[in-house]
Formats: structure tokens, sequence, C-alpha cells
């Protein structure tokens, strides 16, 4: 009897904390990632898929009829829109710029300050903000309705007609779990093929993990930690961008922002949440340098003294975490 409850409490202990209990993703993913976690009650589907990148280009979601999903996150532009702050609407200016789509599916929360907990809900936010798509909910769902061929799409894939701006947000994030990169060099490399990376690159991760001390905040396959950090960036403006702050009203959080996803930097340039860093050489002095003194910098934002050649070297890791562009053909959109 005691030898049974020993095994069964390190059974239990053994098991991981947080194990997803969700629907099963039906695709195959890149090599390096998981499967991503799927919501009990937005399984990904072929005809949700389908509908969602539909939704996705269609810019009669915006109320102009001048800016879709893709306007700001196009995937010819490494699913970003390469610009500092996006723009919207009337030519309305954001002010931030635009973060990658791909593997936002990994995120615990969305938005450069996390005020979304899913896709799900981020994928409201844009259509019924003034600066970008200039809807309400309602109008939006009165304008796709006014369109004959979403019917039998939502119909497809949701088991009937009725159309509302939780199915738009349904499809359109179902869509965005399919927006996955992978297969850089480092995961050939990782996976056993040592000729993958160059010397640089193996260096480079040496001090990603090490002197430089990146991997804290950009930590697993999605190289992000998914969390809030204040480094310094835009604290020194006028009037600072408050970033998580805003959300959850606590001090530690004034001036941070979510940490991104370090994977196919190569087509989402300028960095950083404004866009002030157009280079990864810059990203590497910026923090070589110790980030912008303020009162709510980080604390393991130091000075890093690194050498020309160690900044040569992160940044040649950071290109062995270039993987297969995701590319996807503009859909026939319904009429």
């Amino acid at each position: 009897m005691i030898r049974l409850l020993a095994a069964v409490l390190l059974a239990a202990c053994a098991a991981p904390a947080f194990a997803f209990d969700g629907p099963e993703y039906p695709y195959k993913v890149p090599l390096g990632l998981k499967a991503p976690d799927v919501p009990e009650d937005n399984p990904v589907t072929d005809a949700k898929v389908d509908l969602g990148k539909k939704l996705y280009f269609d810019k009669r979601l915006s109320r102009d009829g001048t800016v879709s999903c893709a306007t700001c996150h196009a995937p010819e532009k490494g699913w970003t829109d390469q610009s500092p702050v996006s723009t919207g609407i009337k030519g309305q200016k954001g002010g931030v710029s635009a973060p990658t789509v791909l593997n936002a599916a990994y995120m615990e929360f969305q938005f450069w300050d996390g005020r979304a907990p899913s896709l799900e809900e981020q994928a409201k936010g844009p259509i019924q903000n003034p600066l970008e798509m200039g809807f309400t909910h309602e109008e939006a769902v009165a304008r796709l309705k006014s369109i004959k061929g979403y019917a039998p799409l939502f119909k497809k894939a949701f088991g009937d007609e009725a159309i509302d701006i939780d199915r738009v947000a349904k499809a359109i994030a179902t869509f965005e779990r399919t927006v996955l990169t992978g297969n850089a060099p480092f995961d050939r490399w990782q996976a056993g093929d040592k000729k993958a990376m160059s010397a640089s690159a193996i260096r480079g991760r040496e001090l990603f993990n090490g002197k430089a001390n990146c991997q804290f905040c950009h930590d697993g396959f999605n190289f992000s930690n998914s969390d809030f950090h204040n480094i310094g960036v835009g604290m020194q403006a006028k009037e600072p961008n408050p970033g998580r702050f805003a959300q959850t009203k606590d001090e530690k959080h004034i001036g941070a922002f979510k940490t991104p996803t370090l994977r196919n930097l190569k087509y989402t340039a300028p960095y950083m949440h404004d866009g002030s860093e157009a280079t990864l050489e810059a990203v590497v002095e910026y923090y070589n340098k110790g980030g912008a003194a303020n009162p709510h910098l980080d604390g393991r934002m130091k000075a890093l003294a690194l050498t020309d050649q160690e900044k040569k070297d992160l940044v040649a890791f950071m290109n062995a975490l270039n993987g297969d562009p995701v590319a996807v053909k503009f859909p026939k959109m319904p009429e």
C-alpha cells in the first residue's frame, strides 16, 4: 500500500502542472514548434480557416472599405506593415508598430500591452478602433450580413448562417492559428544538423544564453516569455506610452511591453513597440548600452560590454531564427 501511494504521488508530481485539454490542432506544425493550444469553444476546422482567411483580407470590415487585418499585418511584409506605426482609415496614424501575426498563436496575451487575453478578443479590437477600421461591432456585422456570399460560409463553419461579432472573431483567430513559422537553421541545428548554423551563429547562441542574458525574456521555442518588461524604449518621450500599466494599474508595469517573438525578424523590421530601431544591429547596440534609464527600468537591463565580434555573433544567431516565410494567396471575396 505504501509503495502504491508513493507511486501515485510520484506520478502526480511528474504530471505537467498546466496541461492543456482543449481540442486537437489538426495540422502539421513546422520543425521546432509545438501544436498551438486551441480553445474549447473554437475548434480548428478547414471551413473556419477558409472563412477566417476571407475576413482577414476583407477591407469591407472597415468603415470606408480601405483597411483590412492584412493592411497592417501583410503576409508579404512578415505579417506586419514594416512601418514604425500603422495607418488606419482616413490616413490616421496609430501609436505603436504593428506586431507580427507570425506565431501569435503561442502568445498568452495579445497587443503590446496585453489587453486581449486571446486571439479571439484581439480580432475584435481593430474593427471598433476609430483609428484603425472605424466601425462599431454592430455596424461591422450589419455590413457582413449585407454581403450574401458570407451567410453560406458562416453556415459551413458554424452550422448555421447566423453572423455575430463572436463568430467573426473566432473565424479570424482560427485562420491566424495557422500562421506558423519554424524550420529555421536553428531548428535544424537543434534537430541534429550541425551544419545548419554558422560558427558565428553558434557563438551567438552561447552569448544569447549567457553573457547577453537574452534568454531571460526570449525563452522557449517561440523565443518569448509572453511577459511584460520595461527596457526603456520610448520612456524619454514627453508623454511616454504607459504600456501594460494601462491594463493592470500596477506601477511595476509602467512602460512595460510584451516580449515579442524573435522568429523571422528578417521580415519584421523596424523593431521595438514604437518601431524606433531600424536594424538588428541597432537593437543589439541598444541592449549593449543597457537600455534607456528610467525609474521603472527592468532590473535585468545592464550594460553588456559586448565586443564588436560578439555583437555580430548575436545578430548571426537571430538571423538563424529566420524560418520558412508564411505566404498565402489573396482569397476570392464573397459577393
